[in-house]
């Protein structure tokens, strides 16, 4: 009677843990998609507004069809700028404007490596270790200071990448991970999800130093 009771409560037990790790990946994508859509809806606002009015639609439909030529203007200047002319002004825009923006260069390098262009500014990922206890926190290298002993790494928040800290940390605290950019970036995005494989590499890094 037992061994059955037992056999009941695995039965149970594997089916909700194999329930949560089909749903909850499903749910983290769904929750940063609608994050997305609630950042992009609220900054077009005002074309949705005059979408309603103007032709009499639902607001989600208008938001719909809002983002749809956002995206297709974004087509449009895509491919404009892969033209001779095109990449001239772009560049030149850039940098007599854009690059003087604040924040400006470190939101284009974090949004090519979300869409995975590789670019320069992030280094390295790694997992950086700032109060010196068995908390780690999730960064990108950033710079080395060529006179000490430390890294700059910019420590993002999660699910938004493009805002977070820049810490000097000694080197015997930054522990780089073999891992690119891209996969750590979509681990922020995600709020966490999908870190075992960074954690799997950290402790391989340990076991290697012992």
């Amino acid at each position: 009677m037992n061994n059955i009771i037992n056999k009941i409560k695995q039965f149970l037990k594997t089916s909700l843990i194999g329930g949560v790790v089909v749903i909850l990946p499903i749910a983290v994508l769904i929750g940063v998609f609608g994050w997305i859509f609630t950042f992009v809806s609220k900054r077009i606002e005002p074309l949705t507004n005059y979408v309603v009015l103007k032709y009499d639609l639902q607001e989600f439909i208008a938001s719909i069809i809002a983002i749809a030529l956002i995206l297709a203007l974004c087509f449009v200047i895509g491919a404009v700028v892969r033209t001779n002319l095109g990449k001239y002004l772009y560049q030149f825009i850039d940098y007599n404007l854009l690059s003087k923006i604040p924040g400006f260069k470190l939101i284009r390098e974090t949004t090519t490596q979300l869409i995975g262009k590789n670019k320069t500014l992030f280094s390295a990922v790694a997992l950086i270790n700032p109060f010196e206890n068995d908390t780690l926190l999730t960064g990108f290298i950033t710079d080395k200071n060529s006179d000490a002993d430390y890294y700059t790494v910019f420590i993002p928040t999660g699910p938004n990448p493009t805002s977070g800290n820049i810490m000097h940390i000694k080197s015997q605290f930054v522990h780089i991970i073999d891992i690119s950019v891209e996969q750590a970036m979509k681990t922020i995005i995600s709020c966490g999800a999908g870190t075992d494989k960074l954690m799997q590499l950290y402790n391989k890094e340990l076991k290697k130093t012992k």
